[in-house]
């Protein structure tokens, strides 16, 4: 049974248009520095693959975030959804997420990401 970390990896891959499923694996590169990366065809990240949220959780709710959230209307909307390595999204985490949407660097770190993601978007069949 998929998890629901599962579920939300496959629905990133599904709708990243540099994705490709090869030998029962999904894989692309990273939103941030284009690693190679992927998942198994069953969601299972491979070591170093993480959900990237681009428009962070906890920025949900924060006035200053108001027109990036309003792109991708939740929190686990593919459109706010990415593959990222673990060292790119640690590092986000640490830096322009948690220094939050009042930051005008942060804000427009997380612009410039969403912009990626969605020039990468592929609808779902």
């Amino acid at each position: 049974m998929a998890t629901r970390l599962h579920v939300l990896l496959l629905l990133a891959a599904r709708t990243d248009s540099r994705a490709s499923l090869q030998e029962g694996h999904w894989q692309t590169g990273c939103l941030h520095c284009r690693s190679r990366i992927g998942i198994t065809a069953a969601g299972k990240p491979w070591p170093g693959t993480t959900l990237e949220h681009i428009v962070p959780r906890s920025w949900f709710g924060r006035s200053q975030a108001k027109d990036l959230v309003v792109q991708v209307e939740s929190a686990d909307d593919p459109r706010n959804l990415a593959l990222a390595c673990a060292r790119c999204n640690h590092q986000k985490g640490r830096g322009p997420d948690a220094r939050g949407p009042a930051d005008t660097r942060a804000h427009a770190i997380v612009e410039r990401l969403l912009a990626t993601r969605m020039s990468r978007w592929r609808a779902l069949e």
